[in-house]
């Protein structure tokens, strides 16, 4: 069964997905803090899979669930067991012996997997690269490099949660690297002598256009396979730097050119999405010489107000500012830039690299299929840290093995036809109704208070019942969305309703 997700996080929503899980040193026979990871990024065949073949908890104590740091909390071997009796069978193939599959590119420059860091504060140290690096990122786009005297407020961070804690959308007022453009230069000879297959793409501003050709320049010199130009940092307190500029297409295509003549380097333009549409500043960073873009960037935000003092978060010191939004909350956001990218004729040939929101490999999967040739992320590995490629190499590399597709190159691009940005070449003639599954249903009633004031009075609720009156129903599906039990699924067949 192709993509199963038999298992969700709420399965396991008491789980912190601990550092050096204390689960897994209690166990002797397997290791169920990763395979917990495993479920909780989407990959329940692969944590299946992972488990001895001789199973070991049926008759276990569970001193697992006795060391947990939640104790008795997180239903550790019941989950094993589900994952051995029910996952594991529906199985379609082993785990890949290897990840030839996941090769791909940057412009002609090897990457041994898709994912690398996004510019952040995740890639602004030799330390913090090489980690990433031994971890098994393909590269980092370090973080931005200028010649700008940067000093950050504290704090600089805030987030919306749901409801297990774990972050939903995610706001920074942070800038670019506070390392001097000497220092920089050194960390790039060093990441790159000793991680030479690794990518090292060097993410500038400049002030005007020859401090971009110089900056571009530089890191050429010392070290770097392609270079990000940041016209769309949110951030800067200057006028006319950041966003400002992938604002203007004059400037984006200005800039552009004045990097891509001081280097021989592939160059990528990164893009703000604080815009109606991307395609404008895209072809003009093209025009100017760009090898591909990058998108998007964090969207202009402000997260709450403190109903006490009127401040939003962050607060500094009794004030705060919008700031950049990322995190999984503006993945749709993201896809829409992606598709509005690879539908464009002007980028045909040009690299993209995606980002927005990508936690587990079904996100990067999702930008990979509207056009995406590589893709970057920061906000899931500032929440749980670069132990995630593991998953995302898994993930999609598994993916690939049950589809028999031979290289992720395959996908780029491959949902972009089933994408239309305007909805008037959607059929509208039949309907497709939902179904109940009457053996999950718990009689909770969601489903028709919903129907009844946010959809068109289609359900009936009689002995705690959902009835669907399909005289009324439109097919509009709030039914399916709002069950906690996941108790409804479309029907099997579209009725015609002329």
């Amino acid at each position: 069964m192709l993509m199963k997700k038999m298992l969700k996080r709420t399965d396991m929503i008491s789980c912190m997905l601990c550092k050096d899980a204390p689960c897994s040193a209690a166990c002797p026979k397997t290791d169920p803090g990763s395979i917990l990871r495993h479920v909780w990024f989407d990959n329940e065949d692969i944590a299946a899979l992972s488990l001895p073949k001789n199973f070991p908890c049926t008759d276990c104590d569970a001193p697992c669930e006795r060391s947990c740091v939640r104790a008795g909390e997180v239903p550790i071997r019941k989950l094993m067991e589900k994952l051995e009796k029910e996952v594991r069978p529906m199985a379609d193939i082993d785990l890949p012996a290897d990840e030839e599959r996941l090769k791909c590119d940057l412009c002609g420059i090897p990457l041994e997997n898709p994912f690398m860091l996004s510019s952040s504060v995740v890639a602004s140290t030799y330390d913090m690269c090489a980690r990433a690096f031994e971890a098994g990122w393909a590269g980092a786009c370090f973080k931005t490099i200028c010649s700008m005297d940067i000093h950050e407020a504290s704090p600089r961070f805030s987030a919306i949660t749901g409801d297990n804690g774990s972050i939903l959308g995610f706001k920074n007022i942070e800038q670019l690297s506070d390392h001097t453009v000497a220092e920089n230069m050194e960390i790039f000879r060093r990441l790159k002598k000793n991680y030479p297959t690794k990518f090292i793409l060097a993410s500038i501003m400049g002030q005007d256009e020859q401090e971009w050709g110089e900056l571009a320049k530089l890191c050429e010199e010392n070290g770097a396979d392609a270079v990000e130009l940041n016209f769309s940092c949110p951030n800067m307190m200057e006028e006319g730097l950041g966003s400002d500029i992938g604002q203007i297409p004059e400037l984006v295509e200005r800039y552009t050119r004045a990097a891509k003549r001081s280097t021989t380097i592939p160059v990528l333009a990164k893009l703000t999405p604080n815009v109606a549409n991307m395609s404008p500043a895209a072809e003009a960073a093209i025009r100017g010489g760009a090898d591909g873009v990058s998108a998007i960037n964090t969207i202009k935000s402000i997260i709450g107000v403190d109903p006490l003092t009127y401040v939003s978060a962050p607060a500094v010191n009794g004030k705060s500012a919008i700031g950049g939004y990322s995190g999984n909350a503006v993945k749709p956001i993201a896809l829409r830039f992606i598709s509005e990218l690879g539908q464009n004729k002007a980028m045909q040939g040009k690299h993209i690299s995606g980002m927005g929101g990508i936690e587990t490999w079904r996100d990067a999967l999702e930008f990979i299929l509207l056009g995406a040739d590589s893709i970057q992320i920061t906000t899931a590995v500032m929440q749980y840290g670069y132990r995630i490629i593991d998953d995302l190499k898994n993930g999609l590399n598994y993916y690939l093995a049950q589809r028999d597709l031979p290289s992720v190159k395959a996908l780029i691009g491959a949902g972009l036809g089933n994408i239309s940005a305007t909805t008037d070449v959607l059929e509208r003639d039949t309907v497709l109704f939902p179904a109940f599954d009457y053996e999950k249903c718990i009689g909770c009633g969601r489903c028709a208070i919903s129907c009844e004031d946010g959809g068109h009075q289609a359900i009936r609720f009689e002995e705690r019942r959902p009835k669907l009156d399909g005289k009324k129903c439109v097919g509009c599906h709030l039914c399916l969305l709002v069950c906690p039990m996941e108790a409804i699924r479309p029907a099997g067949k579209r009725i015609d309703r002329r």
